[in-house]
Order: structure tokens, then sequence, then C-alpha cells
């Protein structure tokens, strides 16, 4: 087997990480336009026209979406661990600052007003994923800036006309296709012309600086988030924990069933709404002509109904029926962004949990929700990392909690086989972290997962990769991940079984070898739902968002991931 050849089969990639991390370790700021030509050279394959004149609006707009929406006025990027790091270095209360937020990103970011911009970072991931976004961002601008220079605020105002003779002649100059352009005034909105006249009057020459990247400020970091939950809920220390590592809404709203108690105004703001393919979909639900369940549609709209003003109390009242139902929050305080939840088993209201979890299907027919109430385990849900940093939070976890009943990871992935909205189930893990190949029981099959998913295929024995950063990726690479069978592309699997390792061995996880991680002393599983098709033309990180389509993965992982929680604690009560 071609062994640590995904990492080290570009020299290019290789360069581009050395020089990344020399320049940052400069007690000065570092000018992005540094990094400009070896991220080109690197030939990645989220932004393979860097070197070209034409813009890469698929990269450009990836960008775009995970980073904050007052890049245009940001010069430079700082990046710290903890508001306790940035204090050191002279930038006190930067959490005073306005908190800025990326549509496609996690990250806690603070900016000035003026024209710095703090970032919280949570482990090595997290530069492997900034500096290049920010690289690309830099790149893009800046070619779109020459393009438009004869441009003129005439010209640029037509197409607030939409006439498609506007959106061609605005196309040709930008040497993009309209289709392209759409998709920029789809993400800017109504700030469309605006950033285009931004883009064209000024070019961009940002800075960065990294504030202490030692490990030893990782872990504090790491600590301040689990000190918080700590606090918040002490019980944890002594009572059985299923961990899992999936997102903020999905194992709440299967649990407690909020917004199937809100049907009736949910129905009501798609009828007012104004989205017309929504309500077709509500309505062909209803009368069974699409196979989509109305839960899942319930929740998806209840999200979208709580971010307009009429929906703004449903926020509220969210909390208040969770925390009667045993669902309790933590939001991170002066550390990186990954909210945590713990929900105790015992606290379920079993009249509004979602009827899929019904434990007739997995105790039997005469079963009913009655042992929870035996139970005395927990669950703590958190949203699932970058990278590097899911290492640190679980091995974290892990030190505070006992016992731990089972590890369960959920999250999102490239594939190389299979369509968006496809589920992977692997059992066999390469980590360019560690270099390690992980090999592992899953516990969940195709059949866990199945009856749960209408519009995707299940693919379970399969093989996954997990990379340093989405850009840190180059065709040479694919063709090698591909050939040795690894058709699962994501970032946390890896740095999640190297903590795995040292769950139940005495040492440290290994480097650059095959591990057997058989015989594991709990439950152990792994679920990606695909959001991206690197190796398909124009649908690459880049191309769009699952939005409603990938409700339908994101709930049915979710469902086998609580079924299973649940028969493990029956099984665990019935036993006693």
């Amino acid at each position: 087997m071609e062994r640590s050849v995904p990492t080290r089969a570009s020299e290019e990639i290789d360069l581009y990480i050395r020089t990344m991390y020399s320049l940052l370790r400069s007690t000065a700021r570092v000018r992005i336009r540094s990094l400009e030509e070896v991220h080109a050279g690197m030939n990645s394959s989220l932004h393979p026209l860097a070197r070209q004149d034409q813009p890469d609006i698929s990269s450009f707009i990836y960008a775009n979406l995970r980073l904050p929406d007052c890049m245009p006025d940001v010069q430079v990027v700082l990046l710290g661990q903890s508001a306790t790091v940035f204090d050191q270095f002279g930038y006190h209360h930067i959490e005073d600052w306005t908190e800025v937020f990326a549509r496609a990103r996690r990250r806690r970011c603070f900016f000035d007003g003026k024209r710095l911009l703090a970032t919280y970072i949570a482990s090595r991931s997290d530069i492997d994923d900034v500096i290049p976004m920010l690289t690309a961002y830099q790149i893009e601008w800046n070619k779109i800036n020459h393009l438009l220079m004869n441009v003129t605020d005439e010209m640029l105002a037509w197409l607030a006309l939409g006439k498609d003779q506007h959106l061609t002649e605005i196309s040709d100059v930008l040497q993009i296709s309209v289709e392209e352009l759409r998709r920029l005034e789809t993400i800017w909105g109504d700030q469309f012309i605006p950033m285009l006249q931004r883009i064209r009057d000024q070019t961009m020459d940002l800075e960065v600086q990294l504030f202490s990247g030692s490990l030893n400020e990782y872990r504090r970091a790491t600590r301040y988030w689990w000190e918080n939950i700590e606090t918040g809920f002490p019980e944890i220390l002594n009572r059985p924990v299923y961990f899992i590592s999936s997102n903020t809404h999905s194992i709440p709203n299967l649990l407690t069933g909020f917004a199937l108690t809100q049907q009736e105004r949910l129905s009501n703001f798609l009828h007012t709404a104004g989205d017309e393919d929504l309500l077709a979909e509500w309505r062909d639900i209803n009368h069974e002509e699409t196979p989509s369940r109305p839960e899942n549609f319930l929740y998806y709209i209840l999200k979208k109904y709580q971010a307009t003003p009429a929906g703004k109390d449903l926020l509220q009242a969210q909390d208040a029926f969770e925390q009667n139902n045993g669902v309790h929050r933590f939001p991170s305080e002066h550390a990186f962004d990954v909210e945590a939840q713990i929900i105790d088993l015992a606290n379920l209201n079993p009249d509004t949990i979602d009827p899929r979890l019904s434990p007739e299907t997995f105790a039997g027919s005469q079963s009913d929700w009655s042992f929870l109430q035996k139970s005395n385990a927990l669950i703590l849900n958190i949203d699932y990392p970058l990278g590097l940093a899911a290492y640190n939070l679980l091995v974290k976890i892990a030190e505070h909690t006992c016992p731990l009943l089972g590890i369960y990871i959920m999250g999102k992935a490239a594939t190389l086989n299979g369509r968006r909205g496809d589920v992977m189930i692997p059992n066999v893990t390469y980590d360019e972290q560690s270099h390690n190949t992980y090999m592992y029981h899953n516990c969940f099959s195709a059949d866990d997962v199945m009856p749960y998913l209408v519009f995707g295929t299940v693919l379970d024995n399969q093989k996954s990769v997990s990379v340093l950063g989405t850009y840190l990726q180059n065709a040479r690479i694919m063709q090698v991940i591909y050939r040795e069978g690894y058709t699962d592309i994501e970032m946390e699997a890896g740095p999640y079984l190297s903590a795995v390792y040292e769950l139940f061995r005495p040492t440290r996880h290994p480097v650059d070898e095959i591990v057997n991680l058989y015989g594991v002393p709990f439950d152990l599983g792994i679920l990606h739902y695909a959001s991206d098709t690197p190796l398909t033309k124009g649908d690459n990180l880049g191309a769009g968002a699952l939005s409603y389509f990938g409700v339908d993965s994101t709930y049915a992982t979710s469902l086998a991931i609580l079924r299973r929680i649940m028969q493990c604690e029956y099984d665990r009560v019935m036993e006693k």
C-alpha cells in the first residue's frame, strides 16, 4: 500500500506549508503578497486558475463565504488562541470590538471598525485554513480590480436593470460567464453593485500576524473551553457520557421536537414568505407526492423563520423549551467557536421526541420510553471543530468524563465516487496530521442510515482521508488518493482517531504507522455526508451549499447516531 504518499506526493504543497510557517514565525506583520507565488504554484484543486488572468469565481466565492463581510475594510488579520493571548500582545478588550461572522465558517472574529480583524484559532488547522483563504481572496480581488479599471459607475448601474445584455457586457469585461456573475449577485445581494465598485476602486494588500503559535496556548484555549462547560454543568464529571461531534441543531431538534410543536405557525409562515419552491415542497409532502419527511422540512423551516423579525420570539421559546426538556447549551467564551450541548436523557419528554426514534423500532413492539427515567447518562454534543482541534477537544473531554460510553463523529466531506447528499461510512482513515493509517470497527453500516435517507445513497466500507486543509490539495494528490481507494475526504476523523488511540493505549499516538483500533472499550462510529464532488468539473467546494437538499443526509445520519445511543442506553439500563 502506498502509505503516506497523499501528503508527500506534492513538493509544491510542502513548500507552501514550510514557507507559510516560516513567515509566521516573524514578530512583525507579514504581507499576504509574500505568499501569492507559492500559493499559485501549488496548483490547488480549489484554486485552479490562481496563475491566470481570468478570475477564479468558484474560489473567490468559497473564500467570500468563509471570511467575514467586513473583509473589504480589513488591512490586518491578527491570529491568537484566546483573549488572554491578545491581551499579552497589547490588544486589550478585543471582545468589546464588533463581533463579525462568516456565513460558511465558524470562527470567532472581532473587527475594530477601522482596519484590524482579531481571529481566534483553535489549532494549527485554523492557520492551514485561514492563510490560504486570505491569499486566494486577495489574488482574486486584485484580478477583478484590474479588469474593472475602465468600467464606469454608469456601466455598473446598468446591472441593476437586470437585463441579460448588461450582464453579458460586464461578464465579458471580467472574462467570466454570466452564470458566474449571477452567483456573485446571489451571495452579495443588495451589495452586488457597491461591492463591484469597491473592488474596482481599491486594491487589496492584506497583512497577517500570528501571536504565540505554541502548542501550549492551544491547550490553554481548550482548557478555557472546557471550564466553561464544567462550571455550567458540574454533574458531567460524575455521569456516563455519549460524545457526539455534529452540529448545533439536528441532535436537539430530534430529541426535543420543538419545531413539530410549531407546525401551524411554520405552515402559515410558508404561505406568506413568498418562497414558492418551499411552499410547493410542503404541499407535495402533505399530499405524499414527494418522499421528503415532514419532520425534516419543519426543522429546516424553523431556522429560516427564526431569522426573520416575525420569528425572533421563537429563538427564546426554543431555548426555554429545550432547557425544560433536558438540553443545556454552552456557547464558547473567550476562545474559539465550538458550541457544546449537554443533553440529560432522563429529562427528555417522550411525547415530543421525533417519532422516528420510537423505542419500538429498536427495543421491541411492547417497549416505550420509560427506560429513560432510569438513565443517568448524558449526551455531550459539540459543533464539529476544524481539523486538529478535534484531537485537542476529545483528549480534554476524555480527561474529565468517565465512563465515556460512545464516540460518534458526523460531518461534511468531499466524495470522489459519490454525489452530493450521499452518506459515506469509513472503516479505514488516513490522517495527514499524524501520517497514520487507522483501521477500526465502525459501529454503523448502510442499514443504519438507509431507511432515513430519501435522496442519496449510503456507501459503507469506505476509506477516508483527513486532510490538512481544503486549499492544500491538488490534482496530483487527488489522483494518488483515488488510486489507493480513498474516496471520502474530510478534516476531523483522523485527529479524533489519534485521540481515540490515547483513550485506551498507554502511549501517545504513533506517527507514520498502520494503527489497529479494533477493541476500543466504547462504541465508535463515523458518518460523513457528501457536500462536495471535487472531481466533477464546476462542482467543487466553492460551487454551492447543500441548502434544503442537505437536510436529508444531515438528519439521516443524526437519526442513525441517536438510534444507536438509545439502543446502547436501553441495553445498559435494562442490564442493571
